[in-house]
């Protein structure tokens, strides 16, 4: 199988299941701070870049949440500069495996990326967010 380098916040519980499905499949990781990573404007657009600017933020955030900070009406240079101030309202996960990247957690391009057929499987579920929205259990802000 594939080992994916796996750009997370420690101790979300969305994060805790999408790991544990990614290595269910077989699939081993290296599992890193997304907060404390020392991201610079290269390195974050090497992942976002491809995505609408609206797709490069964690809607669980509790800056997006509140409508502090809407991601539709931010143009690339804004949202990068505020993703690189403030790590939590970057998308994630961020993954890396065989010099290719993917933001967040959709199951059937995670399966497709990593020709690992049993994660379509979660085809329907919800994959990405708090954990609430995974497990039914409250998470911590953002």
């Amino acid at each position: 199988m594939t080992h994916v380098v796996f750009y997370e916040k420690p101790g979300c519980g969305g994060n805790a299941k999408q790991k544990a499905w990614l290595e269910s499949a077989g699939h081993t990781l290296d599992v890193r701070s997304l907060l404390a990573w020392p991201w610079t404007a290269n390195s974050l657009l090497a992942f976002l870049a491809p995505l609408p600017v609206a797709e490069w933020f964690n809607r669980a955030a509790p800056r997006v949440k509140s409508g502090e900070v809407v991601p539709e009406q931010l143009d690339r240079d804004t949202a990068l500069a505020l993703l690189l101030a403030e790590p939590l309202l970057i998308r994630r996960p961020l993954m890396e495996a065989g010099g290719h990247k993917l933001v967040g957690f959709e199951p059937n391009a995670v399966a497709a990326w990593l020709d690992s057929p049993s994660l379509a499987e979660l085809d329907g579920r919800r994959t990405e967010g708090c954990a609430a929205n995974i497990s039914g259990k409250k998470c911590s802000a953002g």
